[in-house]
């Protein structure tokens, strides 16, 4: 059995597609890509993918992952092409690797986002970040299904910096469409946007984006006028002393550059899919 590791995105307005929208149309994608899939056992056989801490609803990712195990071997890069055909424009397959080492979901234990906040000032987004990095806790709240839930937002941050602001450009994949096309026509607003670079760990419990919002409202009464436009630019290891995450198929890739091809295996990648 061939594993194979996929990472993919979720751009424009298929950043509200929920995990099982995402879910539903992946398997769609198999089949129609005909992926020799291996399937789970017992009375209601499924394909054996495994998804990787996904994105919340409404958040745009340049880098989700999932492992999916085949049957019969595949180039990873032809498999890569097909499914991505098989997806919605904004669901594209980027980057497909054979599983060589364990654990990819170990391996993914912090994340990179960039945050827009479109009508918020550079001097406001400086002065709030300051203050939440200055701050040894931030208390935010968030509604669960089993109530209200206060939890510390600021241990799990590892980095948040104000980057680069510039003037607004209006978001074609937030609002009505004829509204967002309109915006978008009118080019860039005198409306100011701020962009914010956070690096936040994998923790229980999860702390998000919003969060981090929510904890930025709470030290310095920053409260954007329309809701921020959150990307997730990228996640796997953090590296403490860079203060870097590192990319998660990198061992898989560096482990296919220095093992063996075994006689045979070659042509047996390369079949059709």
């Amino acid at each position: 059995m061939q594993r194979i590791r996929l990472r993919y995105t979720k751009r424009g307005r298929l950043r509200f597609t929920s995990h099982r929208d995402f879910q539903r149309a992946f398997e769609r994608a198999l089949r129609r890509a005909e992926v020799p899939m291996a399937y789970s056992a017992g009375f209601t056989p499924h394909p054996k993918v495994s998804y990787a801490n996904a994105a919340p609803t409404g958040t745009g990712s340049e880098a989700e992952y999932l492992e999916i195990a085949l049957t019969e071997p595949r180039d990873p890069e032809r498999l890569r092409a097909l499914l991505d055909e098989s997806l919605p424009d904004g669901l594209d397959v980027v980057e497909a690797v054979e599983a060589r080492t364990s654990g990819l979901a170990d391996r993914l234990t912090a994340s990179v986002w960039e945050l827009r906040l479109d009508g918020v000032g550079p001097e406001d987004a400086r002065r709030a970040v300051d203050a939440f990095n200055a701050a040894e806790t931030v208390e935010v709240q968030r509604l669960t299904k089993n109530g209200v839930r206060t939890f510390d937002a600021r241990s799990a941050v590892a980095g948040l910096e104000s980057a680069e602001t510039h003037a607004s450009q209006p978001d074609a994949s937030v609002g009505s469409t004829g509204a967002a096309d309109a915006a978008l026509l009118a080019g860039p607003t005198d409306q100011p946007c701020a962009i914010l670079r956070l690096v936040v760990r994998h923790v229980t419990p999860a702390v998000r984006p919003d969060d981090v919002l929510s904890g930025l409202r709470a030290v310095a009464d920053l409260a954007p006028p329309v809701p921020a436009a959150v990307t997730r630019l990228a996640q796997g290891l953090f590296d403490v002393e860079t203060g870097t995450v590192t990319d998660p198929l990198a061992p898989d890739r560096e482990a296919a550059a220095t093992e063996p091809q075994p006689a045979g295996a070659t042509a047996a990648a390369t079949a059709p899919a």
